[in-house]
């Protein structure tokens, strides 16, 4: 397995107003599948981890989202 690309989003929690990051992480597979790794919040406090298998087009999609668009794979 091989890390393609990683990023930290920056958001604002609309509950508590608090700033936070989520971290994102997109993996190639030795077969050729990708794999998308999703984890919100610091490792010490309640954490909501992710991942998800992408085609090659999701994939793609990802690693060419803009600024506004980052994150948009938690919806």
């Amino acid at each position: 397995m091989q890390m393609i690309s990683s990023r930290a989003v920056p958001f604002i929690d609309a509950q508590s107003l608090t700033s936070g990051e989520v971290r994102e992480a997109l993996f190639r597979d030795g077969d050729g599948s990708f794999l998308l790794y999703l984890r919100d919040g610091e490792q010490e406090s309640g954490t909501q981890e992710r991942v998800m298998l992408l085609d090659l087009r999701e994939a793609l999609i990802w690693l060419n989202e803009s600024v506004q668009e980052q994150g948009s794979f938690w919806e």
